[in-house]
């Protein structure tokens, strides 16, 4: 059996944290003391667990050693025989308990997340299905007892959406949608379509944390901010003022556009929070490159070179072509049941920490055939 990382570490920082809520002040900052609070219970819990391994580990060796003993006791022997696989179970499964534990958590989790859904390839019927997975997407925040609040939107000229953007609140969002970030291709027979020809087209999707002010400093000098009249059905209040704002980040060449308000300050800070997500997102993907290119194949890379999803509506499947899980619950997964495929990637990434942690070569086991033609 393969040795646990080292304990010591996560014993000093307990002791950190130990100190910390001992200081006078900790309560000061309920919300950071909740925090603290939380974070010493799970280590507590942790160390616990790892000392009880070691215990096991030890009472594995000496029965395993009782057995080997040509001169031992043999009632001994017999105790040992009978406890030893209990002890083993007992023990591999304080084994997985402790490493996922280990699993150093991602900072952003618990972050609101801003979502942007753009159509791709595929003309009009990109638009439409951007605009199908939007409402998908928002019926699952539902479901979860999220907030969905639009941000931006540009409409297509048949409908659907050729890009929108929302910020998504509510409890570990970015946690569970992170997976979501990538290329997303559809196949059906479009309404357009005369001769009932299926068609291909795709959309994207980008999943960034949202960004607190103390996560970006953004410099009101480099920004280039133009308000102009925002455009929009004929006889609207939206058209009545010069509410639209636009702003340009000079260094980044980054633009973004919110014009879904009629007040022109509400549509500069939800312009303001997207360009933050995305000055965030631009800083941890360059400091992440080396990383993210030696594990191309890692889960919930937001590579959008690739596809990493497929909806087939002739064959009522979706494919996830990452971990290889194809379903037959199509309808479902549109109206928003996509639970089932987001446990499925959290599984395959945490094996594949795991296994980073263990060091152990992890390739993440496929879950059939992928469907994909």
């Amino acid at each position: 059996m393969d040795q646990l990382p080292d304990l010591a570490p996560l014993e000093r920082r307990c002791d950190e944290l130990d100190a910390q809520m001992a200081a006078p002040s900790f309560y000061a900052n309920p919300r950071r003391a909740a925090e603290v609070s939380r974070e010493q219970q799970k280590l507590r819990q942790l160390i616990a667990e790892y000392r009880e391994h070691t215990r096991l580990e030890r009472e594995i060796a000496e029965g395993t050693a009782l057995l080997k003993d040509p001169a031992g006791d043999p009632e001994l022997k017999v105790l040992a025989a009978a406890e030893l696989p209990e002890l083993s179970r007992r023990r591999d499964q304080l084994r997985q308990s402790v490493l996922l534990a280990m699993i150093p958590p991602d900072p952003t989790d618990s972050r609101n997340t801003v979502m942007e859904i753009r159509a791709g390839t595929g003309g009009d019927e990109a638009g439409l299905f951007a605009a199908e997975l939007f409402r998908a997407y928002s019926k699952y925040a539902d479901a979860q007892g999220w907030k969905v609040q639009p941000m931006s939107s540009s409409p297509g000229e048949r409908g659907g959406f050729k890009e929108v953007i929302c910020l998504i609140t509510g409890t570990d969002v970015y946690k569970q949608l992170k997976f979501e970030s990538g290329v997303h291709r559809v196949q059906r027979v479009p309404v357009t379509e005369a001769n009932g020809r299926i068609h291909t087209s795709t959309i994207t999707v980008a999943v960034l944390p949202e960004a607190e002010d103390v996560d970006v400093q953004i410099d009101p000098q480099e920004l280039e901010i133009t308000v102009t009249r925002a455009s929009g059905p004929g006889g609207q209040g939206v058209n009545t003022t010069d509410s639209a704002v636009q702003i340009l980040h000079k260094p980044t060449g980054l633009l973004v556009t919110c014009a879904d308000e009629r007040s022109q300050l509400k549509n500069k800070a939800k312009a303001m929070t997207v360009l933050r997500s995305r000055l965030l997102q631009r800083r941890e993907d360059e400091e992440h490159a080396k990383y993210a290119a030696e594990r191309k194949s890692q889960i919930g890379s937001g590579d959008r070179s690739e596809r990493i999803r497929t909806y087939s509506f002739p064959q009522n499947r979706v494919t996830d072509h990452r971990i290889g899980l194809t379903l037959y619950n199509l309808p479902q997964v549109m109206e928003g049941q996509i639970g089932s495929i987001i446990a499925a990637l959290q599984k395959a990434d945490y094996e594949q920490k795991l296994a980073a942690l263990t060091g152990q070569i992890y390739a993440p086991a496929r879950a059939g055939n992928d469907g994909d033609d």
